[in-house]
């Protein structure tokens, strides 16, 4: 597959997969980006739909895996604001360390999103600064505990597809995983073949239960609607207690709803009310 289309323009869309859950897990303290910006270069480009693509870099050192440590993102440095400041953001790539040489972001292209206009104008060969901080890394595999309860909006997949590939990509690890997974439509589902696959694969692990919030009426969608909520919650997910882990990732929002603002420690929203405690919610 070469390089596709902007989303400016006609996409051609690809037959892009992220592939069966991979177990390569690899402790902090190994990423080969460190705490300095290194610049690496774009190898590959895939539009999987009309506004989301996968793009494919090296690693510094193409002979070894990106060793990012489970659920963990880097940072992305590229472009510039009116007053010089060049765009930063957090990604967490789609990819395993299974990947030699190679990693990949699965990136939505927003109107007004400075970054992700940027990237959408690379070509192959252009590069793009990135670095890893210990602060990015949140909680690590093996995870502890009996089931995982993923709230999930957006973009904020990503961290739970890594959470994902080392849970069901360990034939001895029986965690079970519940996704409650908010998306804007169903042309829209960041991921959602791959979940698909994954849950048709593991069914007795991994449940995914999609909520849109702005499908057509007049659609075919037969699932749920609206935004993840109490009643979703409780519907789905083990009581507290029960030795259950909650991982939450979305748009602020989602966050200040569900459980509080992602840099607060304190749990609130939705899953205070439900009896959930800090020691049960994990913010990514």
């Amino acid at each position: 597959m070469g390089i596709l289309s902007s989303t400016n323009s006609k996409a051609t869309i690809s037959d892009y997969s992220v592939g069966k859950p991979s177990f390569a897990v690899v402790p902090a303290g190994h990423c080969q980006f460190g705490e300095e910006w290194t610049s690496v270069a774009l190898n590959k480009v895939d539009q999987i739909s009309e506004d989301t693509k996968v793009f494919t870099f090296k690693t510094p050192d193409t002979s070894k895996p990106l060793n990012l440590p489970t659920c963990a993102c880097i940072l992305a440095r590229a472009g510039k604001d009116t007053e010089g400041n060049p765009f930063i953001r957090p990604y967490t790539p789609v990819s395993s360390n299974s990947m030699i040489g190679e990693f990949e972001l699965m990136v939505k292209i927003y109107p007004d999103g400075n970054l992700s206009q940027h990237m959408d104008r690379m070509k192959v060969g252009d590069k793009m600064d990135f670095k890893h901080i210990k602060f990015n890394v949140k909680r690590q595999y093996p995870f502890g505990v009996k089931h995982i309860a993923m709230l999930v909006g957006g973009t904020g997949i990503t961290p739970m597809v890594q959470a994902l590939h080392a849970v069901l990509g360990n034939a001895d690890d029986a965690t079970k995983v519940t996704m409650l997974y908010g998306s804007q439509k169903s042309d829209q589902i960041l991921c959602e073949k791959v979940l698909a696959d994954w849950a048709e694969e593991f069914p007795d692990q991994l449940s995914v239960t999609h909520v849109l919030s702005q499908e057509p009426e007049d659609s075919a969608w037969t699932g749920e609607r609206g935004f993840i909520n109490e009643k979703l919650i409780k519907e789905h997910f083990p009581a507290p207690g029960s030795d259950v882990s909650i991982f939450v990732c979305g748009p602020p929002p989602m966050y200040n709803a569900l459980c509080g603002a992602r840099g607060e420690e304190e749990v609130s929203g939705v899953l205070a009310e439900l009896g959930y405690s800090k020691e049960e919610v994990t913010k990514f």
